[in-house]
């Protein structure tokens, strides 16, 4: 008699891939939170007295927690011992509750209360040893009570969104392992990065619903999303429970971050080469990011549309972000379509899908609309970069690529964009044939960057290597929104208007780090070569 073989919840395509929608609507909505102020920093000054150092302290201390009481090695140990589900759980509490101190802090329940009084006279740190150039910490004297108690809020935020990016990875990896692991990895980062042009596009919208200003109601719609966080990954918790009864199977653990491992990593030159490419070419992103929107405003000449015209309304808002949802859904299917007449379709779609958001944007003269198209070209290309690398490698020169990019783009912004801001469609064009490409950018040193690191570090550590270097990447993203925001206000004396700054310094900068993060890939070219590491050869072995 034939035995039957059980099936699993992941043996079933619908269960498996349920499973990963659930983690990946959580990131997605934890991205949205993440960035809900970017796209109003105008309004925070003009409303909240948040000025361009202030909003930089508030955004740079979503990871100071995480860098300086060392929160993300102690989320892989809670991750490590109590499992995927718990740590999934426990990371969206931990963010929901942060995302609500920020909503009180910056409602007009916070604006003259007793917490606002503490809160002023209280946390006016100076700057460390006296010197002005070390005012690096996330609260100082003169800052708004209500940017000192968001930032307390944001750093809460920020460690359990930390907490769910390493557990998500676990839980694709529980889930797909053996099966569609790679393109499930990249569909899970292409909703994530999804979130951040839905942030830019609906934060702005409910700041200004009703033709009443309240940024309140936008950081609102971001706990709301928390709220349905939560939820996701309650029900993840529910199908993950059910797995592991049908397979009686104990949770996988990666290597836990060991401290004596950590003097042979740091031994390493090639563990310093990609942490601090990393750390470069992140802090020249994701900061830029929580400024690009009011850096958009200031080099462009945008005429609002009459009250009374279709691009005014409310309904237009909704209708571009569901082109802006054909754009990347048909540009990523597109991608694993085996008949070329459907893949080119789809490609098509995109593509004029694409052109239509682009008009509706330059209608609306909305400049949040217009940077939100940032993650659609990386949706579109991730999985062929993937399996570029994946069949040809050239992972080194890639990086190289991304970085020549990233130098290009921001000297873009910092110098030929404010040369056409009388000419509004040419400014509008080149701002977005620019933050596409850095989209690109975004998509090619990450693809490029994190398969490189089991070739140049020991297997034995490689676990704690991958700790220390988000580790060492969260130090950049504590310290260059802070730095963006001091260098704003340093070189713009006396301009009051959000407006009207002049960012060319900021992105001067971020391009130093680009050019940074190519003399480090040039290196690491050389090294590769000499040593034989195999960075430019594919990582599958025909």
């Amino acid at each position: 008699m034939p035995q039957t073989i059980q099936k699993t919840l992941r043996d079933s395509a619908a269960m498996r891939w349920t499973a990963l929608l659930l983690l990946a609507l959580a990131m997605f909505c934890s991205y949205i939170f993440m960035d809900i102020l970017s796209p109003i920093k105008d309004l925070m000054q003009e409303t909240r007295g948040w000025d361009s150092t202030s909003f930089g302290r508030m955004q740079g201390s979503e990871v100071f927690l995480n860098v300086w009481a060392f929160f993300l090695i102690f989320a892989g140990i809670i991750l490590d011992k109590m499992g995927v589900r718990f740590t999934a759980v426990l990371s969206a509490i931990v963010m929901l509750v942060g995302a609500v101190i920020k909503w009180y802090a910056v409602s007009e329940s916070f604006m003259g209360s007793g917490l606002e009084a503490w809160f002023n006279s209280h946390l006016n740190w100076a700057p460390l040893f006296g010197q002005e150039w070390l005012d690096i910490l996330p609260f100082a004297d003169g800052m708004p009570a209500s940017a000192k108690f968001a930032a307390c809020g944001f750093m809460l935020f920020g460690c359990g969104c930390e907490m769910a990016g390493i557990t998500v990875s676990r839980g694709i990896v529980k889930w797909f392992k053996g099966r569609e692991m790679a393109l499930a990895m990249g569909s899970e980062m292409a909703l994530a990065r999804l979130g951040v042009a839905t942030c830019m596009i609906f934060s702005p919208y409910f700041a200004r619903l009703g033709g009443q200003v309240s940024v309140t109601r936008s950081v609102a719609f971001g706990v709301v999303l928390m709220c349905i966080a939560l939820i996701m990954t309650i029900v993840y918790f529910v199908m993950d429970k059910k797995l592991d009864a049908q397979t009686g199977e104990a949770e996988e653990k990666d290597d836990p971050f060991k401290v004596s491992d950590i003097g042979k990593i740091l031994s390493d030159s090639g563990f310093w080469i990609v942490a601090l490419l990393c750390v470069l070419y992140y802090s020249a992103i994701f900061p830029f990011q929580k400024y690009a929107v009011n850096m958009l405003q200031c080099n462009l000449t945008l005429t609002p549309p009459a009250d009374d015209s279709f691009w005014a309304g409310s309904s237009v808002t909704i209708i571009q972000y569901a082109i802006m949802l054909v754009v990347a859904a048909a540009g990523f299917a597109s991608n694993f379509q085996k008949k070329s007449s459907l893949k080119y379709t789809l490609l098509g779609l995109s593509v004029a899908s694409l052109i239509v958001y682009c008009y509706m944007g330059f209608m609306r003269q909305s400049a949040e609309s217009i940077f939100a198209v940032f993650p659609l070209l990386a949706v579109l290309i991730t999985p062929i970069l993937g399996s570029y690398l994946d069949h040809h490698g050239k992972a080194a020169s890639m990086l190289v690529l991304g970085s020549l990019l990233l130098i290009a783009c921001h000297l873009t912004f910092a110098f030929v964009l404010p040369a056409f801001k009388d000419n509004a469609a040419g400014g509008i064009i080149i701002a977005y044939a620019t933050i596409l490409v850095l989209g690109a950018s975004f998509s090619l040193v990450p693809a490029s960057l994190w398969p490189s690191v089991p070739k140049l570090v020991d297997a034995k550590v490689i676990g704690s290597a991958y700790a220390l270097i988000f580790w060492i990447q969260n130090i950049g993203l504590w310290l260059f929104p802070l730095l963006i925001g001091k260098v704003l206000d340093k070189t713009n004396p006396g301009v009051t208007d959000p407006t009207q700054f002049n960012y060319t310094a900021p992105l001067v900068m971020l391009a130093s780090l680009g050019v940074a993060a190519l003399i480090l890939g040039l290196v690491l070219k050389v090294v590769d070569k000499k040593k034989g590491l195999g960075l430019e050869k594919p990582n599958i072995v025909e």
